[in-house]
């Protein structure tokens, strides 16, 4: 799942950026709100968390454009304000949740893993083929009814992979949908990714799941 925080607040950003990048999500920021509807219009996000006071263009300008701009992911309001009006506000101009400052990261994690099952549940379902049963809101992996404990990218990779089943998908677009904008396009990490992947997979099976297409990419 990929996730754009917008907020200018620098020790926030971080703070937030580092939290759900251990979680597995990738995550993208931006500072202000011309930047989040420059980043917003080249990359397809999950969910946005969208700081209401931004230097440019503020929140609740930034939530109606994506949302006139048919932006169908999900929008979390970060903001200091409390009042009953200032939420209505947001609310009503297409934000799905509101996150009043300061705020306790696991609440924050708690609100995306809520919203991204109502909203996006039918985009992310439980799934079950070739024996793998992958649940995205744990993570949880077993084969043959063997649980396989998994990094948080190495699920991603395999779901990523069971979702497009049959079909090879290249390196660039593992990068694109599990990594974050600063990913070298030459990097090794999804090979390496895919070895460690691949060992935990096959540790005791015969069959192997995952067949590298030579030029083409990766397909379950």
């Amino acid at each position: 799942m990929r996730v754009l925080v917008v907020e200018d607040e620098e020790p926030i950003t971080s703070a937030i950026e580092r939290g759900l990048t251990k979680l597995g999500y990738a995550v993208d920021t931006a500072f202000d709100g011309a930047e989040a509807l420059e980043k917003a219009t080249v990359n397809s996000y999950d969910v946005i968390c969208l700081d209401l006071n931004l230097p440019r263009i503020d929140g609740i300008e930034v939530c109606r454009r994506l949302r006139e701009d048919r932006y169908t992911g999900s929008i979390i309001m970060l903001t200091a304000r409390s009042g009953i009006r200032d939420r209505i506000e947001g609310l009503d101009t297409g934000a799905d949740d509101y996150l009043v400052k300061p705020f306790a990261f696991s609440e924050l994690a708690a609100r995306i893993r809520a919203i991204t099952r109502r909203e996006g549940g039918l985009r992310e379902p439980v799934l079950n083929t070739r024996g793998l049963e992958l649940d995205p809101n744990t993570n949880r992996t077993r084969r043959d009814g063997r649980e396989i404990h998994l990094t948080p990218k190495e699920f991603a990779l395999l779901y990523y992979l069971a979702r497009n089943e049959g079909r090879a998908v290249p390196q660039e677009e593992l990068l694109e949908h599990i990594w974050d904008e600063h990913a070298n396009p030459f990097t090794q990490t999804v090979k390496v990714h895919m070895n460690n992947l691949r060992r935990k997979l096959n540790e005791d099976f015969g069959e192997q799941l995952i067949e590298t297409i030579r030029g083409k990419g990766y397909v379950l």
